[in-house]
């Protein structure tokens, strides 16, 4: 049985190690009397008797047998019987069985174990518990040494393969971690999301678009590249299949925004794209309607019957949040077809996820980390990839991803970029962003620029409040007396600040949640709940909710911290006046934090046809070493950077500047 099959095992908290000499012997014979309630010894194995699963050790069939003395003859080398542990010299090399691992450090079981072979190390277990022992299953390669050549370096990565357990892990333990979200860092995660809605009205519930929405039209859109197929002005140009115009007229669409007249037809002609467009202007359908519309002609369907999936699309996002929306957008649209898509990300129990993905898959939409989990696992193959799509692409290519997205496209089985089309979407896109994802784009890569790209969104009415950052509280508490029930969203800087706002808005008699990388995942999606339905109207927020959420009646988003980055501002206030409704942000700028964000925040306001506080300009004209968009004409604030020879395919790429946000000791995690 394979190491994420049992998702029922009761938790065993308690390890008995039992008396120190009944502890090992390696002639196979107990010193003093035999003890029968040790925990550990000949031929009983490690661990708490008759439980299910403990941290770090094997399971079998109820017992741990994890470490085997030797005296059974069937535990030797020749003949390993599953057994994790063998005393012929050779020591072992099993991989985990279901907990934590162990968190020594270094301190472990010095001394603890020692042989009769005069070779051996007087250390024992020099190492004990090194590290924090991964998620048991696929923590790390047990190499205890009683003689030999590796003195002292054999440590616990996690647990030990149990007599009769598969091995289901593939590829090494350090790849398999999911640094982003830190899952194989703690303990098992058994969290099992709830099913999305099956109701065909819920499935199709969507925003109503706002008083503003026919201003799109009058939206500026330029496109760079060689031989640009030709715009659609009607989802009927599209040429979308009769259960695919069914499915977007029951969401609601009526036209298509400017991203999706060009992003559409540029997709269905096999053009790679790198397209920048304003947040909440319908960039998840410009994607999934031609990629699905090409799955339907080529007539696919998802098999339940392989214990290796091929999926045709993958899409990657930063967040957990952005990519389960992502998923049932896909979900959504694919109603009705043979198309399955699924969804793997953080935070969720594994067993589950892999389930999930084995009952066929189509579209696999995921975070970095899981997604590249689910791969080395060897239960989803690349070799059928027709599409790769980066949602978010400036944060999919900074430093904080750029190593995860090269690993993706290098995985064993993955067409080159030559063999499969690859899509980028966000609302920023920073040159040097541009110059990196060149790497993963065919040479004929198209650039789509709608309106001002970067920019804010004009329905979207900003105000910047001189604050000190002892006045914050205050000033928000007023803020929000002032709004009522209306569904604002709150912006800081650290996972503590949220916290501690939410604590003290809630002590004011305001219903308030919070969301933050620290917080599991069950907390998260009830946060995110309660903030939809209005149960709690103020959701205070890092920056793990900047990016891409789509909830519906946010009127307010106020800053309470700036961000560092001005492309982080045009997202976080980017999460109101969607679809053509109007919204609102109020940021507090505090002059000895945020005067390198003056100059930024005074283009934004200007471009978005906002006011300008005097005060503001002045801090602005003193600030030094500030920094802004790519200051390139006012109707595309960025532009392709490809155009006046200022980058050319030949040249080799530059790293993404590091974020100053991810260097913050206590940022968010973001996946």
């Amino acid at each position: 049985m394979e190491d994420w099959e049992d998702e029922q095992s009761p938790v065993v908290t308690s390890l008995t190690l039992g008396k120190a000499e009944n502890a090992w012997n390696s002639n196979g014979q107990q010193n003093g009397k035999d003890n029968e309630e040790s925990s550990w010894k000949p031929g009983a194995g490690f661990g708490t008797q008759g439980g299910n699963r403990d941290r770090g050790f094997g399971k079998v069939d109820g017992d741990f047998k994890g470490f085997r003395t030797g005296i059974d003859e069937n535990a030797n080398e020749g003949v390993d019987n599953g057994h994790s542990w063998n005393t012929g010299g050779e020591g072992f090399s099993g991989r985990g069985g279901r907990g934590r691992g162990g968190r020594g450090g270094g301190r472990g079981f010095r001394n603890s174990f020692k042989s009769d072979d005069e070779n051996a190390s007087d250390e024992g277990f020099k190492s004990g518990f090194s590290g924090r022992g991964g998620r048991g299953g696929r923590g790390g390669r047990g190499a205890f040494q009683q003689g030999g050549d590796e003195e002292g370096k054999g440590r616990f990565g996690g647990g030990y393969r149990g007599q009769n357990e598969e091995i289901f892990s593939k590829g090494s333990p350090k790849d398999n971690e999911e640094k982003e979200d830190g899952e194989t860092a703690g303990p098992k995660v058994n969290y099992i999301p709830p099913p999305p809605p099956e109701e065909e009205n819920s499935i199709f519930s969507h925003y109503a678009t706002g008083i503003n929405f026919d201003r799109y039209d009058d939206i500026l859109v330029d496109v760079s590249g060689s031989n640009p197929p030709k715009a659609i002005m009607t989802f009927e140009e599209a040429q979308l299949c009769e259960t695919l115009n069914k499915n977007v007229a029951k969401s609601g669409y009526v036209k298509p925004t400017p991203v999706q007249k060009y992003g559409i037809p540029i997709i269905s002609a096999g053009r790679d794209l790198m397209a920048c467009a304003q947040t909440g202007s319908g960039k998840t359908a410009a994607f999934l309607l031609p990629i699905l519309q090409h799955l339907m002609n080529e007539g696919l369907a998802s098999s339940k019957f392989s214990e290796l999936q091929e999926p045709e699309v993958i899409i990657v996002a930063p967040t957990r949040e952005l990519i389960n929306q992502i998923y049932l957008e896909a979900r959504k649209f694919a109603y009705g077809t043979c198309v399955r898509p699924v969804v793997v990300y953080g935070g969720t129990n594994v067993g589950f996820t892999i389930r999930e993905v084995l009952k066929g898959c189509n579209v696999l939409c995921g975070t970095p980390g899981r997604l590249l989990d689910i791969i080395n696992r060897g239960k989803v193959g690349l070799s059928k990839i027709r599409f790769l799509v980066l949602d978010e692409a400036d944060r999919m290519l900074d430093m904080g991803f750029e190593a995860d997205m090269r690993k993706l496209v290098n995985s064993p089985g993955m067409p080159s970029k030559e063999e499969r089309q690859t899509l980028m979407f966000s609302a920023t896109y920073p040159e040097d962003i541009q110059k990196l994802a060149a790497d993963f784009l065919k040479v004929d890569y198209l650039f789509l620029a709608v309106g001002v790209v970067g920019g804010a969104c004009n329905d979207i009415e900003q105000h910047i409040i001189q604050v000190t950052q002892y006045s914050k509280r205050e000033k928000l508490l007023d803020l929000l007396k002032t709004t009522g029930t209306q569904r604002t969203m709150v912006f800081v800087e650290t996972k503590r600040s949220a916290d501690f706002i939410a604590t003290f808005l809630c002590q004011e008699k305001m219903p308030t949640t919070s969301i933050h990388g620290d917080r599991e995942q069950r907390e998260r999606e009830t946060a995110l709940r309660d903030f939809r339905t209005g149960q709690c109207p103020v959701l205070v927020a890092t920056s793990v909710a900047a990016r891409g959420l789509d909830i519906e009646h946010v009127q307010h988003v106020v800053n309470f911290d700036l961000p560092k980055e001005i492309d982080e501002y045009v997202h976080r206030i980017g999460r109101t006046g969607r679809c053509g409704n109007t919204g609102r942000a109020v940021s507090f700028f505090d002059p000895e934090a945020d005067t390198p964000l003056a100059r930024s925040l005074v283009k934004v306001l200007s471009e978005a046809q906002q006011e300008v506080p005097s005060w503001l300009e002045e801090i602005a004209l003193g600030a030094h070493g500030t920094t802004g968009f790519n200051p390139r004409g006012k109707v595309f604030a960025s532009t392709d950077s490809r155009r006046g020879g200022s980058f050319t395919k030949n040249l080799a790429p530059q790293p993404a500047a590091q974020s100053t946000v991810t260097a913050a000791a206590d940022d968010d995690d973001w996946e």
